[in-house]
């Protein structure tokens, strides 16, 4: 028998379960992982919830890395013994994991299972956020929420490698020293957050808010933009952002605001690769330095999913079975 953590019902980190199950069995296209670390991401805590309704008994986690422990039908791309991560992961909160092997990453040689855990989800974020969603050119004022946060530290080092402009936001001092030490220009305290914005960019607001807290920052992120700035709202770490009428986007400038989710930007194999070569070569090559701030027993799940809503993790919360 392995080990799963499983939540039977919607509820507070208490309703994960720390089980006995079944190894999964690969299907057609699909890879076994025997799991080496998995991430713990905030679209964990929300379907825990319930803010994100899933069928349950439930078991979170769609982010690992590990190694190829079986092949079902059809599997041309990878064999037993390869080391695969993924951000696309079935139930990787467990010994052994399902991934697709359209959805399977290849791991370099030098990044070690801990990293390679940490970056699919947070890595391609920071990457679809800078190149697509918003594609950030040197002299672009950037003003990027939760500096110190798993997706915060890796899209600092990634604006500043292009030539941005980045103010960030933290709410300690341990963790401004964090983002400074990313190479962020400016670090900020939320309240009042968006006059010193202004203050920075001589009254003229900035071209981007990377936005992943939502319903605390959302409108004084508005109120940074530069006219015909885009508010990128990529998250919602404090709350859903409540409705609004969208002539607050005229009369602020002509504002642009966009939800991305990262499954609208891996469409394909293609595209996958792009965004995880480029990330995973950064991160063996030393170029992009990658923080993981606490790891727990996967037996503690639940503990990672208070220090993770109650803000108190630094970059990437990662459980180790």
């Amino acid at each position: 028998m392995t080990h799963a953590i499983v939540a039977r019902q919607a509820g507070g980190p208490e309703v994960l379960e720390y089980t006995e199950a079944e190894p999964p069995v690969p299907g057609p296209g699909q890879l076994l992982v025997k799991v080496g670390a998995t991430g713990v991401n905030f679209i964990d805590t929300y379907k825990r919830s319930g803010t994100y309704k899933v069928s349950y008994p439930f078991t979170p986690g769609s982010e690992a890395a590990g190694t190829v422990e079986a092949v079902g039908e059809g599997v041309t791309g990878f064999a037993v013994g390869s080391r695969v991560a993924t951000a696309e992961g079935i139930s990787c909160y467990a010994d052994y994991a399902l991934v697709d092997e359209d959805a399977a990453l290849p791991v370099p040689k030098g990044l070690d299972v801990f990293t390679a855990a940490a970056l699919p989800l947070q890595g391609v974020t920071a990457h679809y956020l800078m190149n697509s969603t918003f594609k950030v050119e040197p002299g672009h004022k950037v003003l990027l929420h939760a500096g110190a946060g798993g997706v915060g530290l890796l899209l600092i080092q990634l604006l500043k490698a292009r030539g941005a402009e980045v103010i960030t936001t933290v709410s300690t001092d341990e963790k401004e020293q964090l983002a400074l030490d990313a190479g962020a220009d400016h670090v900020l305290r939320y309240d009042g957050f968006a006059e010193r914005v202004r203050d920075i960019t001589s009254g003229a607001g900035v071209d981007v808010v990377y936005d992943g807290v939502g319903k605390d920052t959302f409108d004084g992120s508005l109120s940074a933009l530069r006219v015909r700035g885009m508010l990128v709202l990529f998250g919602a770490a404090s709350g859903p952002v409540p409705p609004f009428d969208p002539q607050r986007l005229n009369a602020a400038g002509s504002l642009f605001l966009t939800r991305p989710t990262m499954g609208h930007y891996l469409r394909d194999a293609v595209e996958r690769r792009w965004r995880s070569d480029e990330v995973f070569a950064a991160a063996a090559d030393g170029s992009l330095k990658v923080r993981i701030g606490a790891r727990y027993p996967l037996g503690q799940a639940g503990q990672a999913h208070r220090d993770l809503e109650g803000r108190k993790t630094t970059g990437k919360v990662l459980l180790v079975p």
